[in-house]
């Protein structure tokens, strides 16, 4: 089986860079892919993203060196699997608030005997090999999503389940369940209640010996959370990418537009 290079990396001790796919089309993400992240997401809890849209995608990510994972969307187990037989090397669950859910989740990604996933891997045969099988129970990463006031009462039990591999911190989510809905949604908090829950996590993380995973806003505030210690941070999205550039390019072509009208005194263009 082709190796995970996100999980070799994270062996080595190398802090990585992921990117966020919300746009459901190939050719974004191969745009993406080819951009050198370590890792790119496809999101199909959030947007538009569908089964269908999600394994054309994983298509286009195998040309690259580039580890596909996919965020799901719930704790489902038809959702999991499919996404794995479809060529991810890592899922990310969203919501898990105690042991049991994160027991089902590994159970879900395993084959037996260590979980209860089930045999038919059918499109990832042609992205990992032939030997999948064999060893997918090594290789893929199971990550849980730490988003909720539940989740950080039940945090040592969740980061202590035999078989996880990491936990992402969702701030957006934690944000507004931590604070009762009194702080808006977002990314890159900097509330001192907020960074003491993420570095909470991160801590507790390390202290089981997986891996802390961060979604940021910005390339600075990723650089910080590695610094801290976080093992991988996601920079943003294809849809934000796409948004900042061209909000950007506007702004820069209507000033000196402006600039040249001033200069002309005024002529039409």
């Amino acid at each position: 089986m082709k190796p995970n290079t996100l999980k070799q990396k994270w062996a080595a001790g190398q802090p990585t860079l992921n990117g966020w796919l919300s746009i459901p089309n190939g050719f974004s993400a191969e745009v993406m892919a080819a951009q050198g992240f370590d890792s790119v997401t496809i999101d199909m809890q959030h947007g538009p993203i569908g089964y269908t849209d999600t394994l054309h995608m994983l298509q286009s990510l195998s040309a690259y060196d580039v580890t596909p994972v996919v965020r799901v969307p719930w704790l489902d187990p038809a959702a999991i699997m499919k996404a794995m037989d479809a060529g991810a090397y890592a899922i990310i669950c969203p919501m898990v608030n105690n042991r049991q859910q994160a027991e089902q989740l590994v159970s879900y990604m395993r084959y037996p005997p260590l979980g209860a996933r089930s045999f038919g891997p059918t499109r990832i045969v042609y992205g990992a090999g032939s030997d999948y099988a064999a060893s997918a129970n090594d290789q893929i990463l199971c990550i849980a999503m730490i988003e909720t006031s539940e989740a950080m009462s039940n945090l040592e039990d969740i980061v202590s389940t035999p078989g996880l591999d990491g936990v992402y911190i969702g701030p957006a989510d934690l944000s507004l369940s931590l604070s009762n809905g009194k702080l808006a949604p977002g990314m890159d908090r900097e509330e001192p209640e907020m960074l003491e829950a993420i570095k909470k996590i991160l801590a507790a993380a390390k202290s089981a010996d997986i891996v802390a995973c961060l979604h940021c806003g910005s390339p600075e505030y990723a650089a910080k959370a590695i610094g801290w210690g976080f093992n991988l941070c996601t920079l943003n999205s294809d849809a934000r990418f796409l948004e900042i550039a061209a909000s950007d390019s506007l702004k820069v072509a209507r000033q000196l537009l402006g600039q040249a009208n001033n200069a002309s005194g005024g002529g039409s263009y």
